[in-house]
């Protein structure tokens, strides 16, 4: 990289955003730090971050498939409410469409907008299985956390300042299609994570056509 003339970009300070609630309702943790899952649609962790912008805060949400880490839903918003990370949630479900059979993991912190009872009743609605780590341990959603910090490396902090929620909204959906499709990881084997995925139903696809 030195000769190429080349320099990674480092994190900066992170900021707490979730918001715990110890008298509510929660789930056990069925992941266990373990992000390693042997198909697509076996177990989804969720998350959302800040932004700074000239008029205030915006928030961003995403839904990542842990087997290719993909994102497969994502939302801007000027308000961290429940009904946010609901619609991150929504456009996942569309565009996967878990089934029962998948038995799907639905991983997050304890942040009050995950334990909400409007989006408790969606993941039962979908079949999704409920999994919540442990307060004030990031580890416990390490996965999520790590996708969170790769698009404040590589969008939010490029940028002195963000004018408005459509300019990050904007940044994000570019940067979304960049990372599913280009971006190589190598932990998936150098590949982007539709690369990843594409070749695991390549592979399903042989092994059935040969049994």
């Amino acid at each position: 990289m030195a000769a190429m003339g080349l320099a990674g970009v480092r994190r900066g300070k992170t900021t707490v955003t979730t918001v715990s609630n110890p008298k509510a309702p929660c789930p056990l943790d069925k992941v266990n730090r373990e992000f390693r899952v042997e198909r697509p649609n076996a177990l989804w962790v969720v998350d959302f971050t800040y932004v700074h912008t000239w008029a205030g805060f915006v928030y961003v949400a995403f839904v990542i498939d842990a087997y290719a880490r993909r994102i497969v839903g994502w939302k801007v918003s000027t308000s961290a409410t429940a009904s946010f990370v609901l619609d991150a949630l929504e456009q996942a479900i569309h565009a996967r469409r878990p089934g029962p059979e998948d038995g799907l993991i639905h991983h997050s912190d304890r942040g009050v907008q995950y334990l909400a009872m409007n989006y408790t009743q969606r993941l039962a609605a979908a079949n999704l299985v409920p999994s919540v780590g442990s307060v004030g341990d990031s580890y416990d959603n390490a996965l999520a956390e790590t996708i969170n910090g790769l698009y404040k490396t590589e969008v939010i902090w490029r940028q002195r300042s963000w004018p408005s929620v459509s300019a990050v909204e904007m940044a994000t959906l570019r940067w979304v299609d960049w990372y599913n499709n280009q971006r190589i990881f190598g932990p998936i084997g150098y590949i982007p994570p539709a690369e990843a995925e594409a070749n695991y139903y390549a592979a399903k696809e042989t092994l059935d056509m040969v049994a």
